[in-house]
């Protein structure tokens, strides 16, 4: 019998307020290595604010964020700023909707797939340049952009260049926000691809937030939705959009087919 995946994640009743608005509310998931969920809703819903909690970037009210390291499992708002500074950028990475958010726009491609790993310990000019060729060709980007500026690139390869960027390190854990968002319908197909195949390759863990069903229903194993900040219904993708229990998940699924 093939061994269970190692769980990599593991949410505990997740809230942050915003005023008195809700924006998350006792939110509690797992996820475990190769499996990818994804969270789906209207904007307000929530989804972008959960994200970022488990990214480390907002501190929630209340709640744990379990993030397994190499021998144990740590909460990362337990931690001080300093050791969850240390410990995210190579156990979880963000890839933003825009991708200028998450690239250096003043240093070449080459030195974007470097950076983070040298951030993790790299030295060798000669290896470091090797590896940014390896994730260029990965994210099919020619091998000779490497010296080329981001700035120059598509808003397609800057993408895939943040992608590379993000993985580079082979982070445990992969936060996606809008992966595909302000990409035309043939470059998302293409990005939708890759992104499939890095996942199948890897054996990451990934949580991907859209508001896009179709690409829910591409990329992820397993399905959340929120409204309001709550989790109102999940389960397997498959089931919960071809078959839909909850009225507001209805009206996303309907709203899709109407288009």
């Amino acid at each position: 019998m093939k061994p269970r995946a190692r769980e990599i994640l593991r949410v505990e009743r997740l809230s942050k307020t915003f005023g008195r608005v809700p924006a998350c509310s006792t939110v509690s998931f797992s996820l475990r290595q190769g499996e990818v969920l994804g969270i789906v809703g209207e904007s307000g819903s929530g989804k972008s604010t959960l994200l970022r909690c488990l990214a480390g970037r907002i501190q929630p009210d209340e709640g744990k964020v379990l993030v397994a390291s190499d021998d144990h499992v740590v909460d990362i708002w337990a931690m001080d700023e300093a050791s969850r500074e240390q410990f995210l950028p190579t156990t979880a990475s963000l890839i933003h909707q825009n991708p200028r958010d998450g690239l250096r726009l003043d240093i070449s491609a080459g030195g974007n797939i470097a950076e983070p790993l040298m951030a993790a310990g790299g030295r060798h000019y000669g290896s470091l340049r090797a590896t940014a060729l390896e994730w260029l060709e990965k994210v099919d980007i020619e091998g000779w952009r490497i010296d080329d500026l981001p700035e120059i690139f598509s808003g397609g390869m800057q993408q895939r260049l943040q992608i590379a960027r993000g993985l580079a390190t082979h982070p445990r854990l992969v936060l996606m926000d809008e992966p595909t968002g302000g990409l035309d319908v043939s470059v998302q197909a293409k990005l939708l691809d890759l992104l499939r195949g890095l996942v199948r390759e890897l054996g990451i863990a990934v949580v991907v937030v859209t508001h896009d069903i179709g690409v829910a229903r591409l990329l992820a194993d397993r399905l959340m939705v929120m409204q309001r900040g709550r989790v109102i219904e999940e389960g397997l993708t498959d089931q919960v959009l071809d078959d839909p229990h909850h009225p507001y998940t209805q009206l996303l699924v309907s709203s899709v087919l109407q288009v």
